[in-house]
């Protein structure tokens, strides 16, 4: 799937190696416990691992899988996203919308996630996609603050 803004078109593929760096920096732009670099390599080749790219330059990603769950897969969307610089295009909605589409596809009877009580505009998009409030994880993050585990159905 692609999106066209005045800055030109964005895609969406595989993240590959050569990607990693701008991977990591927009992940420590992005969080203040960013994941270290040796997590994204170690989802190198995995369908939910996913850039968007607008003319050559990674501006965002997506990390996500799925693991059995009583026969009916359980999709998880880890991580994603945006460069500061580029949010407010629609780069979030479209990764979020790839991501599900191919978790779907592959059988996922239901995608959960974990977003920081505190990060209003990620809950906003994910309720946006149907996501609803399964439960709270308290303490969920090293600094102590909260994790609302959100659910959406196939």
């Amino acid at each position: 799937m692609t999106t066209t803004s005045p800055r030109g078109e964005v895609t969406v593929r595989q993240a590959t190696r050569a990607d990693l760096l701008s991977i990591f920096r927009i992940e420590k732009r992005s969080f203040d416990q960013p994941w270290p670099y040796a997590a994204f390599e170690r989802f190198l080749g995995e369908h939910g691992f996913t850039v968007a790219e607008r003319d050559g330059e990674v501006i965002g990603y997506a990390v996500a899988d799925s693991v059995a769950n009583h026969g009916t897969p359980l999709g998880h969307l880890k991580d994603l996203a945006v460069d500061p610089e580029h949010r407010g295009e629609g780069i979030g909605r479209l990764l979020l919308s790839q991501t599900l589409t191919r978790l779907f596809i592959e059988g996922a009877g239901r995608v959960k996630l974990e977003v920081r009580r505190g990060n209003r505009p990620a809950r906003s998009l994910y309720e946006e996609f149907g996501f609803e409030l399964h439960h709270v994880s308290p303490s969920y993050y090293d600094d102590g603050e909260d994790a609302l585990v959100m659910v959406r159905e196939a």
